[in-house]
C-alpha cells in the first residue's frame, strides 16, 4: 500500500509506476493543501502553479492518481466528485448539508469493513463506505448570529 501521508510526491509517483511530471506534482500538492477538492478547485490551484496546464491534463492526472491508489475519489450525494490523498485506511466522511464542507471520520469500529451487514448475499466484504450528514460548526455559528426569521445575506 502506498503511504500518501509521509511519502515524498516524486516517490509516490515512482512507487505507483507513474512518470514524475510537473502537472502530477502540482495536482498532488493541490490535494495535500486542500483535501476533498473538486476538479474545479484543483484546476485553479494547479493553474496558479503551472500556467500552461490544461483542464484536461488535470482530469487525466486525477484519474491516473485514483487508478494508482495515490488519490481517492468520493462522491457525496449532490456534489461533484471530490479527491483526497488519504487512501487505504477505510475512513469515512461527514458532509455539511448547508455548505457542502467535507471532513474525514475515522473508521467507526476500527477495522475494515467497519460495519457488518445483516446479509452479504454471498459477497466477500472488503470495505464499507459511510457518509454522515450534518451541519458544520461554521454554518451553525452563522445560524446563531442571524436573528430568527432573518434571511441569509446574498
Amino acid at each position: 500500500m502506498i503511504d500518501t501521508h509521509t511519502a515524498e510526491p516524486s516517490a509516490l509517483l515512482r512507487e505507483a509506476g507513474l512518470r514524475v511530471t510537473e502537472t502530477r506534482l502540482a495536482v498532488i500538492a493541490a490535494l495535500a493543501d486542500a483535501p476533498h477538492s473538486g476538479v474545479d478547485a484543483v484546476v485553479t490551484q494547479v493553474s496558479n502553479r503551472l500556467a500552461s496546464t490544461s483542464r484536461q491534463a488535470v482530469h487525466n492526472v486525477l484519474n491516473d492518481l485514483a487508478a494508482a491508489g495515490i488519490a481517492r475519489r468520493i462522491e457525496p450525494a449532490g456534489q461533484p466528485g471530490l479527491y483526497e490523498l488519504r487512501v487505504g485506511d477505510n475512513h469515512h466522511h461527514i458532509v455539511c448539508q448547508r455548505c457542502g464542507k467535507v471532513a474525514d471520520v475515522d473508521c467507526v469500529t476500527g477495522h475494515a469493513p467497519c460495519l457488518t451487514p445483516s446479509k452479504t448475499s454471498g459477497f466477500d466484504l472488503a470495505e464499507a463506505e459511510v457518509t454522515f450528514w450534518g451541519v458544520c460548526s461554521d454554518c451553525r455559528a452563522t445560524e446563531v448570529a442571524q436573528p430568527a426569521g432573518a434571511s441569509a445575506p446574498v
